[in-house]
């Protein structure tokens, strides 16, 4: 569950949590049948045996109910990352096993990760939390790239240093991870080729085409990681 709450006590307590956990695991089923678009709280509401209105004391509004599959997505692809994480091994050999476990729980999880990564959504606006949770994803490709060689500073270095020393969030973010300014673009570089390789994949763009997807995407990410 993404809700910040203490472990539900009182058996009015744990319905509350039921029906929210329910109500989100169906707005999933939705969104793998129609995509974003097809949530509707008020056929969820049918489904459950309530009253539309009924629903609303569990989501707000369909927004709400969005922002939590958000947060909820970025955390399982979070956790599948930082499962992938061995401490003490080669650097190269941890960006490898970092980028296939994000190609792993893409292939698994393909309308949940459209959900994070698609076009935007009309009218929507995500707030602050989703984007703490999408840093937990990234995170750990940071404290790859803090290890490995570095190259000549760009001036997109010099960017992303400016918006870390702007954005105390960032700033303090990045220094969990030990990293600075040019493995945060590094960082935010290997999650660009992750994105453009699986995107054309999961759209059937490769379709046709005699090679392997997993090899290219692998190849596209190792690219960044010099040697």
């Amino acid at each position: 569950m993404s809700e910040n709450v203490k472990k539900p006590t009182s058996p009015r307590q744990r319905y509350r949590v039921q029906n929210r956990e329910e109500i989100k695991r169906l707005a999933t089923e939705q969104l793998a049948r129609s995509g974003p678009a097809g949530i509707s709280l008020s056929r969820i509401a049918g489904r459950m045996g309530f009253t539309a209105p009924a629903l609303y004391r569990y989501f707000a509004n369909r927004d709400e109910l969005i922002t939590e599959l958000i947060v909820d997505a970025y955390e399982d692809l979070a956790t599948a990352v930082e499962a992938a994480v061995e401490e003490g091994s080669e650097p190269r050999h941890q960006l490898g096993e970092l980028a296939g476990a994000v190609r792993r729980w893409v292939l698994a999880h393909p309308h949940r990760y459209l959900l994070i990564a698609g076009a935007p959504l009309p009218g929507y606006r995500a707030p602050e939390r989703t984007t703490e949770s999408a840093r937990r994803v990234l995170g750990p490709f940071v404290a790859v790239f803090a290890r490995l060689p570095r190259d000549p500073g760009t001036g997109l270095d010099r960017q992303f240093q400016h918006w870390l020393e702007t954005d105390d969030a960032a700033g303090d973010w990045v220094r969990t991870y030990h990293g600075d300014a040019a493995a945060l673009r590094a960082a935010v570089s290997a999650w660009s080729r992750m994105h453009g390789v699986l995107s054309l994949e999961l759209q059937g763009n490769f379709g046709g085409m005699d090679f392997d997807p997993e090899l290219l995407f692998v190849t596209e990410v190792m690219a960044l990681a010099g040697g």
